[in-house]
């Protein structure tokens, strides 16, 4: 629990905060509220035992008085190692009844709620999140607080059913295959190539996080002469609070002319069977832009993908300074070489 010169209080979401959370800001968020707190005691264990994909996100809420919640942030990790941290959803009360003039404003609740958020995140060494081109107070409150922006994104939404499958497009030499464990490797090396060096060092993935964020059915187009995926269509894990379910294309840098109708046969068996997927692309990939288009899909506003470094002192390690103590200790039984005798002037 942390307090605020203001009065404002931030702790870790509890069960009696449940009932004070019912502003029409957090009803969407119930369900993952209430999973937070039902898998945080497994979360804690599971994470001493072995690195693995977190259940749940860590909640925090800000309290300003015995009952009035004035915000929350949801804020999970995004890789297993945990060196990465994902912003997830920075939400503020709309309370309807009169503002308390000594009251904290709603950028300093968010800011509050932000800061404490990445103070937590023991071991993170990078933190994403998106919001919305249009959002200019939420962009400024995350470039006070380091983030950076690292491309614009283009929100589609496509019905699968409204276009009927196209017959395979792709060379010969390739062969399509189903993303499965033994796979995997093949995926992650796409994903390096494709993936900006800034920004793939902010992720930080290794092939078990991308497997973390797959659901199946997933498809990989592969060269088998040289051992490499050329393409792949993934099917994101759909997370509670989400929206819209999400696909994923990939295209490695060499092989961008299979957009068109060697992409399009993959996208649509990855979406058999959904009603309304959601796709994203650069709004500086205009080829991918006129190629979705034509496909059908709608455009939906654009997010800006925004990330930081977070840079921790090292304090010295125990083992370091016992080193010194016992260098010190040890310095006088040291041979020490013999003085150089002093030369002797002769006067003038």
């Amino acid at each position: 629990m942390r307090h605020d010169p203001q009065g404002l209080v931030i702790e870790l979401l509890q069960g009696w905060h449940l009932p004070l959370l019912q502003d029409s800001a957090f009803v969407d968020l119930q369900h993952l509220l209430q999973r937070a707190l039902l898998l945080r005691a497994p979360e804690r264990l599971l994470s001493w035992l072995a690195p693995r994909r977190p259940l749940a996100p860590q909640v925090l809420v800000a309290s300003w008085g015995p009952d009035r919640l004035l915000g929350l942030v949801v804020s999970q990790r995004s890789n297993r190692s945990g060196s990465c941290w994902e912003l997830r959803h920075l939400r503020l009360a709309e309370h309807g009844g009169p503002v308390a003039p000594d009251q904290p404003s709603r950028l300093s609740v968010e800011t509050a709620l932000l800061r404490e958020a990445i103070q937590r995140s023991r071991g993170a060494a990078s933190w994403i999140t998106s919001a919305s081109s249009l959002d200019d107070d939420r962009l400024a409150l995350l470039r006070q607080q380091g983030f950076q922006p690292q491309r614009t994104e283009t929100l589609w939404r496509w019905s699968p059913k409204a276009r009927a499958s196209q017959r395979v497009g792709w060379p010969a030499e390739l062969q399509l295959c189903p993303l499965q464990r033994r796979n995997a490797p093949l995926l992650w090396h796409l994903e390096q190539a494709a993936c900006p060096a800034h920004l793939r060092q902010l992720l930080d993935r290794r092939v078990e996080d991308l497997l973390d964020h797959t659901s199946s059915p997933s498809l990989l187009l592969i060269d088998p002469s040289r051992a490499q995926a050329v393409a792949a269509v993934r099917r994101l894990r759909h997370e509670p609070g989400d929206p819209l379910p999400e696909l994923e294309i990939t295209l490695h840098p060499g092989w961008e002319h299979l957009l068109g109708s060697a992409v399009e046969p993959l996208l649509s068996q990855v979406a058999s069977g959904m009603e309304v997927v959601r796709l994203r692309s650069d709004v500086l990939d205009q080829p991918r832009n006129g190629w979705l288009r034509g496909l059908g899909l709608r455009p939906e506003g654009e997010e800006v993908l925004m990330a930081r470094s977070v840079w921790r002192r090292q304090e010295p390690q125990p083992s370091h300074q016992a080193a010194r103590r016992l260098e010190a200790m040890l310095e006088s039984w040291q041979p020490r070489r013999r003085p150089l005798p002093t030369p002797v002037l002769q006067p003038r």
